[in-house]
């Protein structure tokens, strides 16, 4: 059995050519850095049930449909869906394993264990002391995958997080191999989109989710193509939210009769930075003019 580690946040190109070739994949539940280093922790690109699903997807062979987990499930009871794909917790008592101790855990783990598949910076044991050539010395075959390269650097969770936060959702696409997302509850808002005009679905974000650039989006949703604003909606005053929220205006409003406690949003293009407008009637004149962009787009 080929086995794929690695967190793979994103599940991106780079995470998918390790996957691609692995019977099966082992992962951490939260962010190794949580534990380690909780002030260097990242902010995440995806959710715990989302990663598990993409990573049940790029080791599916052809023809074999992938186990998508409930969007909102308990990510406990994801990690045994799939029996290909095992989400461990990084625990106090996983760092400080030695490098030959996590070798051992793994044997115990998988008994059929015949290959490790891991990216070239690839490590493991208390203090990151472990790594491809020990493994193999312990007498474990490894095959370090060579990075995907773009723009003459190596695809990574944290270039996709940059780009992300510089607005940039064509550059984390094209890293990604598909349109990076956003998943969340929908909430009620205070009914200033309405008053306007423009009326909006309120999405707060998975719990520690990337800082994404503050300012409007060309976005689609299962409803059809919007605008959405991420931000604090500045011109409200009194009424701007306290912290971040995503705003989603659809553009064709049919959103009756439909499911809105949760909802997707696929980010196609970055429009302009938020602002706070003299008025609300110049907020308005500038959604008409963004909603006219995205339509074309």
């Amino acid at each position: 059995m080929k086995l794929a580690v690695g967190f793979f946040d994103g599940v991106h190109l780079g995470h998918r050519r390790i996957l691609a070739g692995a019977d099966a994949a082992l992962t951490f539940s939260n962010h190794p850095l949580t534990i380690l280093a909780p002030e260097k922790a990242p902010p995440l690109l995806m959710p715990l049930h989302e990663r598990l699903a993409a990573i049940s997807a790029a080791l599916s062979p052809k023809g074999l449909t992938p186990y998508v987990p409930p969007q909102g499930s308990d990510p406990i009871h994801c990690q045994g869906s799939d029996p290909r794909v095992k989400a461990l917790e990084f625990t106090e008592a996983i760092k400080g394993l030695t490098p030959l101790e996590f070798i051992d855990f793994l044997h115990k783990e998988y008994p059929d264990l015949e290959q490790i598949r891991c990216g070239a910076n690839w490590r493991f044991g208390a203090n990151g002391c472990g790594n491809a050539d020990f493994a193999r010395r312990a007498g474990v075959p490894v095959e370090e995958v060579p990075f995907v390269m773009h723009d003459g650097e190596a695809i990574s969770s944290t270039r996709i997080r940059k780009a992300l936060s510089e607005g940039d959702v064509g550059n984390a696409a094209t890293m990604l191999g598909r349109d990076w997302s956003l998943s969340g509850k929908v909430f009620s808002g205070k009914g200033e989109g309405r008053k306007i005009g423009f009326p909006t679905l309120n999405v707060h974000p998975f719990e520690r989710s990337v800082p994404l650039r503050r300012g409007a989006y060309v976005v689609d949703t299962q409803w059809g193509r919007a605008v959405a604003n991420w931000g604090l909606s500045p011109t409200m005053g009194a009424a701007a939210w306290k912290e971040c929220v995503l705003e989603v205006h659809i553009l064709d409003g049919n959103v009756s009769n439909v499911d809105l406690s949760e909802m997707t949003v696929f980010f196609r293009r970055f429009l302009r930075d938020e602002k706070a407008f003299a008025s609300p009637v110049e907020l308005a004149r500038q959604i008409a003019l963004d909603c006219k962009e995205a339509s074309y787009s």
